[in-house]
């Protein structure tokens, strides 16, 4: 058999067993197979019930004549054809040639899904590499199910496509408004004062006029970018070790900013900008690294999107997916929206936010 792999997709109004048979037998049917080896399986956080889950699991797993079904929950799914975030959705890649889902192979890069209570340091840092999501809900305090083998399971999933090569680049989208600012003044959440000067005029000072008017701050494109403690601001923004804060309200006559978490006296952070043009040159930098002369053509691609940078960043059309498929086209493309990604940086695995992860998968000639 010479196709790979194949995806299918299947949206409705209810999280029904069948919406992940259609996604199997709409993938199946582009593979030109009545079977898979393995299959990956996406499900909308519309599936809620651990009930509801293994059922649609099972019934891939009939559909596909298949045991190997791996897969998560999260708020969004979408295939290279259709996407889906406030509707009940299921998106499959089936694998029905060389390449096969299984527990990874030591130094191979690593799949992984997984809870945000499950992810330590001391199980980040450390290599192999990985990349993958968060199984979540719309809630980002909500966990999401995780399958492997077929069956729910409580621990996350790592798996690696065996007889294949994975390379893997992101796409962080953001602007730096500022340099690097140091926390003089703060109560709780909000802060009062960064290197001395009031927070709030640090920050309207380096926004572009058309966003500098205070009352009328377009808040959800905007965070702080929150360095690592003691680690030097070109190494922190080289390997990621960063977080990234949502700004939550600004207080004009204070001058001061209300961010999502506290932060001590002394902390780093920068003042950065989502901006779906910077997302787009991040992302075309990213494809540029993954698809050089030297790489093999990839034979499907797995995506990982925060929430924040689908269809709803790029005003009703995913920019990143379209750039990937303007490279490949009638490439197969799995992937997710959620609320946390996880890929490898500097010396280690980070989880990330507001990013797009991109694995572009080859099977071994």
């Amino acid at each position: 058999m010479n196709t790979i792999a194949a995806t299918g997709f299947a949206a409705g109004d209810k999280a029904s067993p069948d919406l992940a048979v259609t996604a199997v037998k709409n993938a199946l049917a582009d593979a030109g197979s009545d079977y898979a080896h393995s299959v990956l399986l996406l499900l909308t956080s519309h599936y809620r019930h651990k009930q509801d889950v293994q059922q649609a699991i099972t019934a891939a797993s009939r559909t596909a004549r298949c045991l190997q079904v791996s897969g998560c929950i999260t708020p969004g799914v979408f295939t290279e054809r259709s996407w889906a975030l406030h509707q009940p959705a299921a998106a499959a890649l089936v694998l029905c040639g060389p390449v096969s889902l299984g527990s990874p192979l030591s130094g191979e890069p690593v799949l992984t899904f997984a809870q945000s209570d499950q992810l330590d340091p001391d199980w980040l840092i450390p290599y192999p590499p990985r990349y993958g999501t968060l199984a979540s809900g719309y809630d980002d305090r909500e966990s999401g199910w995780i399958w492997g083998q077929g069956k729910i399971r409580d621990k996350p999933l790592e798996a690696g496509f065996h007889g294949a090569s994975v390379r893997t680049a992101l796409s962080r989208g953001l602007r730096f408004l500022s340099p690097t600012l140091f926390v003089t003044e703060q109560d709780g959440f909000e802060v009062f004062r960064v290197s001395n000067n009031p927070a709030l005029d640090t920050l309207l000072q380096q926004l572009p006029p058309e966003a500098s008017d205070p009352d009328n701050i377009p808040l959800q494109r905007l965070c702080a970018l929150v360095l690592e403690p003691g680690m030097p601001t070109n190494l922190a923004l080289r390997d990621g070790r960063y977080t990234l804060l949502p700004l939550l309200g600004i207080n004009t006559s204070e001058r001061s900013i209300t961010l999502a978490a506290p932060l001590p006296p002394d902390t780093a952070l920068i003042w950065a900008w989502r901006e779906p043009h910077a997302a787009e040159a991040d992302t075309t930098v990213a494809l540029d690294h993954l698809t050089d002369g030297k790489q093999p053509a990839p034979d499907f691609a797995l995506m990982f999107a925060c929430m924040g940078r689908g269809p709803y960043f790029y005003q009703g059309h995913d920019r990143d997916l379209a750039l990937l498929s303007a490279r490949y086209p009638s490439l197969p493309v799995l992937g997710s929206y959620s609320g946390g990604e996880i890929a490898a940086m500097g010396d280690g695995n980070v989880l990330l936010s507001y990013t797009t992860v991109f694995s572009l998968v080859s099977a071994n000639v």
